[in-house]
């Protein structure tokens, strides 16, 4: 192989790659935008009522995961990958539970959200008074208008 077609080969080559690595970077994104939105996530789950007070609600206007995944990138898709293996899996099996309550891991990533989009409303809000925003705020954005004891989504 001469030298030039050797350097020709290379670029080839390159440019491949980056053709490749481009498409993937894309369909990740699209794919994970997708996956963030409610209409996604209430296909997948039996998320009927979170599904339509979300959409009722003050923050109908962000997606599911603006809240329930961490805004960190790195953070977010391990988060989003395990949540979404054990949602996949619960589902798949028909263990889905009655009722469904966050875990703490998920209340903590709520409450960062919280505190990342409220920062500037919550600066004289007693914040260590309880662990989780949703501890008082339990409502917002499900089920604002239903009684606690008539709640299919408890927590969040």
């Amino acid at each position: 192989m001469s030298e030039n077609a050797s350097h020709r080969f290379k670029w080839k080559a390159v440019s491949i790659a980056f053709i490749c690595g481009a498409a993937f970077v894309a369909v990740a994104g699209i794919t994970v935008h997708a996956t963030d939105q409610r209409a996604f996530c209430s296909q997948c789950h039996s998320m009927a009522p979170q599904s339509w007070t979300h959409a009722n609600s003050t923050h109908a206007q962000f997606s599911c995961n603006e809240c329930h995944t961490p805004a960190n990138l790195g953070e977010k898709l391990p988060f989003k990958a395990k949540v979404g293996l054990h949602d996949l899996y619960v589902t798949a099996t028909g263990n889905l539970p009655s009722s469904i309550h966050a875990s703490d891991e998920m209340k903590l990533v709520l409450k960062e959200n919280c505190i990342r989009c409220h920062s500037s409303t919550i600066q004289d809000v007693a914040m260590d008074v309880k662990p989780f925003c949703t501890d008082c705020h339990r409502s917002i954005p499900h089920n604002s208008r239903q009684p606690m004891d008539q709640r299919e989504a408890a927590d969040v």
